[in-house]
Formats: C-alpha cells, sequence, structure tokens
C-alpha cells in the first residue's frame, strides 16, 4: 500500500492510497480523510460508495464532506467504483464495465475476473483499513446513485457490520430499471433468483429488521421515474415498518451540488448512531 496524495484539509489529512486487490486482481485507489492524529485515539468509519463514471476524487473534491467528517471526529473511506487497468474488461457505454461495477460479485465472462466489487467493498478493503489506520470496528455505509445501491444492499446483506445506511438518489430497484437490468444482465446472467441478491427492494421485503436508513431524492432528478423510483422504497419500508427517512428535496438535481447540500446531514446521522 502506498500513499500517492496529501492535502491538510479541517485540521486532519485528505489522503489517496494506491494498493494491489487480490480480490479484484488489479491495483485500486481509495481516498482516506483522518479527522485528526491525536495519539492513541481510534475512530469509527463511514465508507462512502460513488456512482457511475466516478473514482475515489469526485467526492473528495466535490461533496464538502470533510469539515463535517472532522467536526463530528469520523474517518471517510472513498474507494473507486470498479477494478481498473488496461487488462480489466471495459464496455464504451458509461453505464457497464470500468466506473460501472454496480458493486457485485460478477460471474458471467469476461467480467468475473475482476468484477467482485461486492468482495472488495465488505471485506478486503475494511480489512485493510483497520489494519492500517486508527480505527475502531464501528462502520457505517453510504453513497450516490449506482453507489446509493451499493451501499443499501451492502448494508442490508451485512446488517451486523454497518450501524446505519444512507444514500443519495439509489437505484432502490435495479432489476426493474434500465441501468440494473443492463448491468444485472451482463455481470449476472438472465437468472433473475441471482439478481434478487443484489435488489434493495427485494432485500428490504425479506428483512425482518435492518439498521436505521436515510434517503434524500432530489425531486427535479432527470432519473427519478425512469431509474430511481423512491416510491417502491417507501413502500416497501412502511408496509414492513422498517427504520427509514426519506426525504424528498424539491428542486434538487442528481449532481453534487445535492449532495453538497445535505452531506452534513448524513454525516451527522451516521455519527450519531456510530457513537450511541
Amino acid at each position: 500500500m502506498e500513499r500517492i496524495e496529501r492535502h491538510a484539509c479541517f485540521g486532519g489529512w485528505q489522503d489517496v492510497y494506491q494498493h494491489y486487490s487480490t480480490v479484484l486482481n488489479c491495483d485500486m485507489k481509495f481516498a482516506v480523510y483522518l479527522p485528526s492524529t491525536s495519539a492513541n485515539k481510534q475512530y469509527p468509519v463511514i465508507y462512502w460508495l460513488s456512482g457511475l463514471t466516478c473514482n475515489e476524487q469526485n467526492f473528495i473534491t466535490k461533496a464538502g464532506a470533510q469539515q463535517f467528517a472532522a467536526e463530528h471526529g469520523v474517518v471517510l473511506i472513498v474507494p473507486d467504483t470498479s477494478p481498473r487497468g488496461e487488462q480489466v474488461a471495459d464496455d464504451e457505454a458509461y453505464d457497464l464495465g470500468q466506473g460501472a461495477s454496480f458493486y457485485l460479485n460478477a460471474i458471467r465472462e469476461p467480467w468475473h475476473h475482476h468484477y467482485k466489487m461486492y468482495d472488495y467493498i465488505v471485506s478486503e478493503l475494511p480489512n485493510l483499513i483497520e489494519a492500517n489506520f486508527p480505527v475502531n470496528d464501528k462502520r457505517a455505509i453510504f453513497g450516490h446513485s449506482m453507489g446509493g445501491h451499493g451501499a443499501l444492499m451492502i448494508g442490508l446483506r451485512n446488517s451486523e457490520r454497518y450501524c446505519s445506511l444512507s444514500a443519495f438518489a439509489p437505484i432502490v430497484a435495479p432489476s426493474q430499471v434500465p441501468w440494473g437490468q443492463k448491468a444485472f444482465a451482463a455481470y449476472l446472467g438472465e437468472d433473475k433468483s441471482l439478481w434478487s441478491r443484489y435488489d434493495t427492494i427485494n432485500l428490504l421485503n425479506e428483512a425482518q429488521t435492518t439498521p436505521p436508513m436515510l434517503v434524500d431524492v432530489g425531486t427535479d432528478d432527470p432519473f427519478y421515474q425512469e431509474q430511481l423510483q423512491p416510491e417502491l422504497f417507501d413502500e416497501v419500508c412502511q408496509r414492513k415498518r422498517h427504520d427509514f427517512t426519506l426525504h424528498l428535496r424539491e428542486g434538487y438535481d442528481h449532481s453534487y451540488y445535492f449532495i453538497a447540500s445535505f452531506i452534513g446531514e448524513h454525516i451527522a446521522f451516521h455519527a450519531r448512531h456510530l457513537k450511541s
């Protein structure tokens, strides 16, 4: 593991590291925000999963999250969105291949050699973080769009690992919308029983209890109707009486302007549950 960037930020450090991932069979980058370097202090961790076309840079340069992480005393971990490299399978379209992993474990050619982002986020990356940084075993996870899907799906499948979950404009029903259907067919094949393991709506229907969840969606998001469909999330959470809050933010879109407007509320939400 090698540190390739360091920037002083709100009394702490915004770093970027590179390492070889044995799960993904390629070099990977991830960003770490450390709120301070107090001796013998261990911090809870919030993992952020970014959306389609993004890498580890988008969130750390656009969201304005570091000031809130410093205020609440939490570490932010921001991985890349997919395996990368000349040897890694890719597609000309923005919504498949590099930058579009959908945070699952692919089983079809040519994707299965590298596209194991579910295992990377759940196991390999946390093990690396907890072995090398001043963090404790309290974790939360959040994300945006494809990463919102990833955060909710991973958090629901591993509810014992995460104190809280949140998302901005998540793809909550990937089995039912074009983005998810395209990716799932490519990575998993046509057996929809395999899709259901990565579908938030299905997981919510099956769950008896969930970690506390917070979701924000902008009413002017151009993907609201076709790709996001937050009403499906609202309906199943109400019917199952899950612990959730859904905000429909009037006038906001799908961009990082939207994320930056409410990132402080999300980090405060996670900090409350991480420290309770």
